[in-house]
């Protein structure tokens, strides 16, 4: 089953805006300059863990497929299909 893009993308923005803003009130900077930080590296976050997010399901479906395919000719009478699809007659 894929991974849900959104609400994981939603968690790690909102979860590094609240640690860019919190790194940037130890620093010292005024409030309006953690806000519009946070809020690009939320963005810039958010975009990240979309752009992964996705790239995992590829990898897990592709995954998924290649297991099932795999299973479908290593067993019964798939097998001989597979002799038959190189040219040779089934035995």
């Amino acid at each position: 089953m894929p991974l849900h893009v959104r609400s994981i993308a939603i968690n790690i923005a909102v979860i590094c805006f609240f640690v860019l803003s919190l790194v940037g009130w130890v620093s010292g900077l005024s409030p309006s300059v953690c806000c519009k930080r946070a809020m690009i590296g939320a963005v810039l976050a958010y975009i990240a863990g979309t752009w992964a997010t996705r790239a995992i399901n590829a990898v897990l479906i592709h995954a998924m497929i290649t297991n099932q395919m795999s299973q479908k000719t290593n067993s019964g009478p798939a097998s001989n299909r597979k002799i038959s699809l190189q040219g040779q007659p089934p035995r």
